[in-house]
């Protein structure tokens, strides 16, 4: 390629070429500028609309701050240390969400003021903030210690402005070291690669082979190498390698990542080497542990160290001097002194930082860091030989090109299968700003510049099988050293039912666990499942799991809150974040609560794939998913998720956990309108039959499913085998169900027995079934035992007990008669949907309950009715031949009693009085005292509950207590109110006008 083009040479490609970079230039610039104003109005809104307090509450904003310190620091920075303005010692921060790097504005104490200074965060503990600020801002900068000042967060402009500089150099760019490279990257010309002249001599020998197959193919490609690394394959480590060899053949190496944490990571593990490394950066930004590798303390190591203290040392004496001092003419004195002081550390520390940054083989940064408007602006133009780019696909492209234009050959890391880069402006990301450098690559060149690691060193097998097939082509493997490791391996864990499986779906489908979201919230959260995390939190520390080893991950904010709120005081070592918030770590232990469960089937950015694999291989040896599969079931990709653990995993219901949930009312016209076909079953078809995945595996996404060929006779003959065999379980499910409804049939006409137990053998889905099929009939029934020995009992309630053996054989029609209408109903659903599963109809159910329980309500009131009718002729008959008798008066005493028994309590061996206090039961028509008034305690308690269950089941509400209405306001929607009514008085608050004295 020439060094210069000019206009008679330039060819018709290479004119092609430069169009397609300046309208790839043109394009980004634009979605870039957009989503720069969105990040601007989004700021904007949060400070113009929300109140200063509710700004603290969310943890962005820090309020009645004083100035404790002040003092210079490294290249003339001035370091601020702020505390709570309380008079006493023990005060301490309120909860907030600043961290070392953040990017703040210092403002005073009144409402509308400007930003005095910009800062950055440079640490903060729970009594204290500490702020950096600029030189720009070290002259003016005078802070009392009596004022009162707050802390805001602010957007970082630094960012867009270098993403948009490297943009518009690109856009310019005609001769240099990386022209080959953008050549590639821009498709003009192909990939090249070479052959090394002698093997590789690996620095670490226990790389697997196919990390060695990495680690030389990425060195002897010319341009450009990808290496794929999904979920705990060791990713980083061959990265590691890379880097080493490329220092022992003599080159220069830049090596990047989107963050400051993956930047960090890789000096950690290059220091184990005792490699020439230097870390670029603000000292604030980097770990403590790491911070003797930073730019700033090397040069405070160097031979020019104490002559730069003494000059910094000057420049705080002079500053304090000159603070005292009140003559402006003094004080300007002092001044031009300071800036001929800092003048002197300037050209002083840029001659160190020269040396420094020459003398080191690896120089790591973040994307932006690398830019040569910081450090590097020292180095010589096309000083380095190779960049490397780790977490690749979690960056904006433009934001690569910062450090691609400075050498020749890249090395990207990263899996496009996992989150891709955060985008404030979803019409950007929708235009193409998500799409990563590393994705655009894949797509263009392929195989020809991408290896993939295979053996992952993370993950029990059974977790990693679901990834491996969904979306990674089933060719991960995993090594044996974690193939089967559960938490009961761990020491000092117990053996249970918990701890003993790597996959558990605990199932809230018809349990009435409905989402909430809030007004002015774009969140959504699910109280009932975090219910359901705190019970299972509460199993696994009891099995003796550390919290440290367990993450608690939810894709929804609001669901986050709400999770911390209820495990936070109780396990303050146990994480939980949002998915995005976790990528790139691991437990032994993940809890993931889906939150969504709604009547639409809505599921939100759940159907984001990358979300789900990231949320689900952050898990070492157990992974829980807790989730709506009614709703969930609704997206293919996550019924394939389901449908996985359905048949790998364990399945329970919410029901088995909670004992206060009410069955929730879907109808099956909403199953059946519902696109994506309708839930997810409990049943064990679900293992094969739905997905048509072959057993072991998952399946994979659809857009994989898509784009491959049409099935040759074999495989068409393979599907129809497979067909064959999910018939054949489907039937010897619907025996099994058969089966146990029989049992369940002769125990419940058996009037001897009042408690049946089934035997541990039964299998989770068998055990389902006997959940639901006792919930049918009325009966109690509690799942009893721990892992291989749990087993369920039932036992009939006192109205089954009671009935009369005369009645029993009616009852027993209706119920033959109802199940017989189940039945026929049921097989011509299954034969419209054609393998569509459906969870069981609990509102079909429960009518038919009802219509048991009222046609048992209907023969006692006849018996009552007859023996009535008996009695009283009996009594007629009786009294007749004493009332012929005009002596006897036994038709008054007969008044009497009755009426001594209308004011007795109605309880045969209670003799209180109910003339002035009782309660008149409206199941059985009688009064009673306050003793025994409840239903329950009485003898009608199988009455009211029938009673409350029809409620519930009409009205879709729950009424706690004594069956009114509970009027307490929600906490959730209470805290909304609050923060209403604190905008709305703020904003009257501004709206009143002084009144003018006269």
């Amino acid at each position: 390629m020439p060094q210069s083009l000019t206009a008679g040479e330039t060819s018709h490609t290479e004119l092609s070429f430069l169009h397609v970079m300046e309208e790839f230039v043109k394009t980004q610039l634009e979605l870039l500028q957009e989503e720069r104003e969105a990040e601007i109005e989004e700021t904007r809104a949060w400070q113009e609309n929300v109140s200063l307090k509710e700004l603290q509450r969310r943890g962005v904003c820090l309020l009645k701050l004083q100035a404790a310190n002040q003092r210079t620091g490294l290249y003339g920075r001035l370091l601020v240390t702020f505390t709570p303005r309380k008079y006493d010692a023990e005060a301490v921060l309120p909860t907030n969400g600043f961290s070392s790097g953040d990017i703040v504005g210092l403002y005073d104490s009144s409402p509308k003021s400007e930003p005095i200074a910009t800062g950055i965060v440079s640490g903060i503990t729970q009594k204290v903030i500490n702020v950096a600020f600029d030189e720009a801002h070290s002259d003016s900068l005078n802070l009392g210690s009596e004022a009162t000042y707050r802390l805001l967060k602010l957007a970082n402009d630094v960012t867009y402005r270098r993403i948009k500089k490297a943009l518009i150099t690109l856009g310019q760019y005609r001769c240099g070291a990386a022209r080959d490279l953008i050549d590639v990257l821009f498709c003009s010309a192909q990939p090249r690669s070479f052959r090394q002249s002698r093997p590789v001599d690996f620095v670490n020998p226990a790389l697997d082979n196919s990390q060695k197959e990495a680690v030389v193919f990425s060195l002897n490609q010319s341009e450009v190498a990808i290496i794929h690394g999904p979920p705990g394959t060791g990713k980083t480590t061959t990265v590691v390698e890379i880097i080493l060899q490329a220092v022992k053949q003599g080159l220069k190496v830049l090596c990047c990542a989107p963050s400051n944490v993956a930047v960090d990571n890789l000096v950690e593990r290059l220091a184990v080497y005792k490699e020439k490394i230097l870390r670029l950066g603000h000292p604030a930004r980097l770990l403590e542990s790491l911070q003797h590798h930073s730019l700033d303390a090397v040069l405070a190591r160097s031979d020019n160290a104490q002559l730069v203290a003494d000059i910094r040392k000057d420049i705080d004496l002079t500053f304090v001097k000159m603070r005292k001092l009140q003559n402006r003419d003094e004080k300007r004195g002092f001044k031009t002194e300071i800036r001929a002081l800092r003048k002197e550390l300037k050209e002083r520390e840029e001659a160190a930082m020269i040396e420094t940054l020459k003398t080191a083989n690896v120089i790591l940064a973040t994307k932006t860091g690398a830019s040569p408007d910081g450090p590097l602006k020292l180095l010589p133009d096309n000083y380095f030989d190779l960049v490397v780019i780790d977490e690749c696909a979690q960056a904006l492209e433009a934001s690569c090109w910062i450090a691609l234009l400075q050498a020749k050959k890249c090395i990207l890391a990263g899996d496009h299968q996992q989150l891709p880069p955060t985008i404030i402006s979803h019409k950007a990301a929708a235009k193409g700003l998500s799409v990563s450098l590393m994705e655009r690559i894949i797509e263009n060149h392929g195989d020809k510049v991408v290896k993939m690691l295979t053996v992952q060193y993370r993950m029990h097998e059974q977790i990693m099988q679901w990834a491996s097939h969904a979306l990674y082509g089933g060719r991960l493997e995993a090594h044996s050293s974690v193939a089967l490791h559960l938490l009961k391996d761990l020491p000092g864990v117990a053996v249970t039912d918990e701890t003993s499986i790597p996959l558990l779906l605990i199932d809230t489908a018809h349990c009435g666990l409905s989402e909430v979201d809030i007004e002015d919230e774009q969140s959504k959260g699910n109280p009932g499942e975090v219910r359901l995390v705190d019970l299972h939190v509460q199993a696994l520390t009891n099995a003796g799991l550390k919290a440290r080893d367990i993450a608690v991950i939810a894709p929804y904010n609001l669901q986050v809150d709400l999770l911390r709120q209820c495990l936070r005081h109780r396990y303050p070592d146990l994480e939980i974040k949002s998915v995005d918030g976790f990528q790139g770590r691991e437990k032994e232990a993940v809890i993931l609560s889906f939150v969504r469960s709604n009547s639409k089937g809505e599921v939100g950015f759940l159907a984001e794939e990358r979300r789900i694999n990231v949320a689900v291989t952050r898990a070492r040896r157990h992974v829980t998913i807790i989730c709506d599969s009614h709703t969930v079931g609704n997206n293919k990709f996550l019924k394939d998720l389901l449908s996985y653990f359905t048949e790998h995993g364990e399945v329970r219901t919410a029901f088995e956990y909670l004992e206060d949930i009410t069955p929730e009312t879907y109808s099956h016209e909403c199953e059946s309108s519902s696109k994506g076909g309708a839930n997810v079953k409990k049943d064990s078809n679900t293992k094969s039959k739905k997905t048509g995945a072959p057993k072991g595996g998952g399946q994979k996404s659809s857009s994989t499913a898509e784009s491959q060929p049409k099935e040759n006779g074999k495989e068409k003959m393979a599907g129809n085998k497979k067909k064959t065999m999910n018939l054949e379980v489907q039937a010897e499910d619907t025996s099994n169900k058969d089966s146990l409804r029989k049992t369940i049939d002769e125990f419940v006409e058996d009037g001897s027995k009042t408690q049946l137990a089934f035997p541990s053998t039964l299998t989770s889905h068998d055990r389902l079934l006997v959940h639901q099929i006792a919930e049918e009939y009325g009966l109690q029934h509690v799942s009893i035992g721990d892992g291989r020995s749990r087993c369920i009992s039932l036992t009939k309630t006192k109205a089954l007990s009671a009935v009369p053996e005369s009645q029993t054989t009616e009852d027993s029609a209706i119920q033959k008669h109802l199940h017989s209408q189940t039945v026929e109903k049921t097989v011509k659903q299954k034969e419209v949907s054609r393998g569509v599963s459906s969870n069981p109809d609990l509102k079909l159910l429960h009518m038919e309950r009802m219509q048991r329980e009222k046609a048992k309500l209907e023969e006692r009131r006849k018996k009552e009715v007859t023996e009535k009718k008996a009695t009283d002729s009996k009594s007629k008959n009786a009294i007749k031949p004493e009332a012929e008798n005009p002596n006897a008066d036994n038709f008054d005493a007969l008044i009497a009693a009755t009426v001594k028994a209308d004011n007795t309590c109605g309880l045969a061996k209670c003799k209180s009085s109910v003339v002035t206090v009782g309660d008149f039961c409206i199941h059985c028509n009688k009064r009673y005292c306050l003793s025994h008034h409840i239903p329950e305690v009485h003898g009608c308690g199988d009455r009211a509950k029938a009673k409350a269950r029809a409620r519930i089941s009409r009205e879709g509400v729950l009424y706690p207590g004594s069956g009114q209405k509970d009027r307490s306001l929600d906490p959730i929607k209470k805290a909304h109110l609050h923060r209403k009514l604190d905008r709305k008085i703020n904003e009257l608050s501004n709206q009143r006008k002084v009144k003018k004295e006269k």
